[in-house]
């Protein structure tokens, strides 16, 4: 490998250094502070690094990895989501009765899996990914564990996590095993050549190989009916490391779906094409209904969060058939503004909780409008966001997934999405109405302090890119249809 193979992988060594870095931290002297800096800072440059190369890289860095324009965007995205979850978890773990600075290490290393995850363009480097991607997590939603004050039951849904990734894993390696077995080869673009290959089984490897490999990644992405970890699992977990899970952990495994049924032309197949439809129209209305039924945050976001990766199919079922790469678009965009929304949303809430206390009833944030304006403002515009309410970067995604869904003509799976969004704002509005009410005598959430300044300045960010998207995206949508171009 040479230097030119090199640079295209900076972001990605930026982000291994900063893990070493830590880990060096915590070896020498161990302080919360100065580990969560590091951290912060590796992850900026990366970002910037990822940013700086966008427009010039277009690399395929052994066969394992490609670093393109599309892959360097998700980059950005993932480095900067973890730079602000770092500093969310600070004043969240600063009253933690166990060593602090090792989450961090988990969050950075995590973030090295998610790297590799969206340059990915081969079986083997997605599973090494993903592999340390959710090895990581693992620690994560279980870092607690040994704190006498822990808000929740970590052990519980990181047992969950661990148990069902494992099976989940062992249906993509048998799907992947199927696919090679009969292509020959490891890369996304291998069935394209399927019937010039001197391999040559019937189809039905390739078909039952692709729906394993769908339900494996249809685990990792809460999608219905292999869903039924995720509420328990972002309920018991501590809520940074549920809010990793949540955003990062969805988008790059997402990133590599689309980058798979794009490059392969697995929908050319009539039975994925059902299975997908199935899964989406499933999904959007299991999330939205069973999010009804929910008097706590983090299960209604978790519900919700199971809806929202049920609109997205949507648009890569039409990524098949629409003629233009809208649908690649719409997919990017709406990832991007899921980011922003989720992060948001478990933002607020890890704001106003700590690792002895977690405020997720519903019932908890009676009066927020009245004891702390500008912390409800935000989390109002998140709310309504996920809801798909106009000027907000949710609207603005939801049009765009309509739109594919309108010029390939999926009329079903459209009525499902409008359902299904209306459904939504019910519980989202509800929130909204218990944020209005009466301050109570009971719960007061914690002011803010100096350690909280930092996370108020994030929710500050997110919520300007939440109305800036949604009232004028048109330099964004710039950018993604030029990258959406490398997939």
């Amino acid at each position: 490998m040479t230097l030119a193979d090199l640079l295209p992988l900076m972001p990605l060594l930026i982000v291994s250094a900063t893990a070493v870095l830590v880990m060096l931290q915590i070896g020498v002297r161990r302080s919360h502070t100065v580990t969560a800096t590091i951290a912060v800072t590796g992850l900026l440059l990366a970002t910037l690094a990822a940013a700086l190369m966008m427009s010039a890289t277009n690399q395929q860095v052994t066969p394992l990895l490609i670093i393109d324009q599309y892959s360097l965007f998700f980059t950005v995205v993932c480095c900067a989501a973890a730079m602000f979850i770092v500093i969310l978890s600070y004043p969240y773990l600063a009253r933690l009765d166990d060593d602090k600075d090792e989450y961090y290490l988990l969050l950075v290393i995590a973030t090295v899996g998610a790297i590799v995850m969206v340059s990915s363009n081969h079986f083997v480097s997605t599973i090494l990914g993903l592999e340390t991607l959710s090895m990581s997590l693992y620690g994560m939603l279980a870092y607690p564990l040994h704190s006498k004050e822990s808000a929740q039951h970590p052990l519980e849904a990181a047992v969950k996590y661990l148990v069902l990734s494992a099976v989940s894993s062992s249906f993509m390696l048998f799907g992947m095993a199927l696919i090679y077995a009969q292509t020959g080869t490891l890369a996304f673009s291998s069935l394209i050549d399927l019937n010039s290959n001197a391999v040559s089984l019937s189809d039905s490897y390739a078909i039952v190989g692709l729906l394993l490999l769908i339900s494996g990644m249809a685990f990792k992405l809460s999608l219905a009916p292999f869903h039924m970890w995720t509420p328990d699992v972002y309920e018991g977990a501590p809520l940074p490391a549920t809010a990793y899970l949540a955003t990062i952990g969805k988008t790059a495994m997402f990133v590599v779906l689309l980058r798979f049924v794009v490059m392969s032309e697995a929908l050319r197949y009539d039975a994925v094409v059902i299975v997908f439809s199935l899964i989406a129209a499933l999904s959007i209305l299991a999330g939205n209904v069973l999010a009804l039924l929910q008097n706590k945050l983090k299960r209604i976001l978790a519900y919700s969060s199971i809806a929202h990766m049920g609109y997205l199919i949507i648009a890569v079922i039409a990524s098949y058939f629409a003629a233009s790469t809208i649908s690649i678009e719409a997919v990017t965009f709406y990832l991007l503004a899921y980011m922003i929304m989720s992060l948001g949303a478990f933002g607020v809430v890890s704001v106003v909780s700590s690792s002895e206390k977690e405020f997720d009833l519903v019932s908890d944030y009676q009066g927020l409008f009245w004891r702390d304006p500008w912390l409800a403002l935000i989390f109002t515009g998140m709310l309504l966001s996920l809801a798909g309410i106009p000027l907000t970067v949710g609207f603005i995604g939801k049009f765009y997934l309509f739109f594919a869904g309108v010029e390939s003509a999926l009329w079903p799976l459209l009525l499902v999405l409008v359902v299904g969004s209306g459904i939504g704002l019910f519980y989202y509005v509800r929130i909204v109405y218990h944020m209005l009410l009466p301050v109570p005598t009971s719960p007061q959430f914690p002011s803010a302090t100096g350690e909280r300044l930092g996370s108020y300045g994030v929710l500050t960010i997110l919520f300007l890119l939440l109305l800036l998207l949604g009232v004028y995206p048109a330099p964004v949508m710039a950018l993604i249809e030029t990258v959406s171009a490398f997939i």
